[in-house]
């Protein structure tokens, strides 16, 4: 389990680690957007030069909060809740945050507890 934060306007925020082609890892901080539904993780396009993933598709059309964006497609490694994912990773322009999708919510258990100050990720078990 991951314990995440609130951000100021109510953001969902958790630490994540993202893993470069040459293994090294990067943790970093990324909102969970509930409106990224077709997608499991969107970073800045400056941020793949560091990673050295590899691209998988160009020039896909997306409608954001700013209308429609081209975003490239890279597979990506990250770690959720100590373990390890291969994903596909949007990459665009000018994104001012790491944002995780709502995808997770397939194989991830969000808590929110709000009043408490609690918010939580767990990979769900299979059963």
């Amino acid at each position: 389990m991951i314990v995440g934060r609130f951000g100021e306007n109510g953001e969902l925020f958790f630490e994540i680690e993202l893993i470069a082609a040459n293994d090294e890892h990067f943790a970093v901080e990324a909102i969970l957007d509930t409106g990224f539904t077709t997608g499991w993780l969107a970073i800045n396009d400056q941020d793949i030069e560091a990673l050295q993933w590899l691209a998988i598709d160009y020039e896909i059309e997306m409608i954001t909060a700013r209308g429609s964006e081209p975003f490239e497609l890279y597979e990506g490694r990250v770690i959720i809740d100590n373990q390890e994912f291969t994903i596909p990773v949007h990459v665009g322009e000018e994104l001012p945050d790491i944002l995780i999708g709502s995808q997770w919510l397939e194989i991830i258990e969000l808590i929110v507890k709000k009043r408490q100050g609690t918010l939580t990720l767990e990979v769900l078990k299979d059963e």
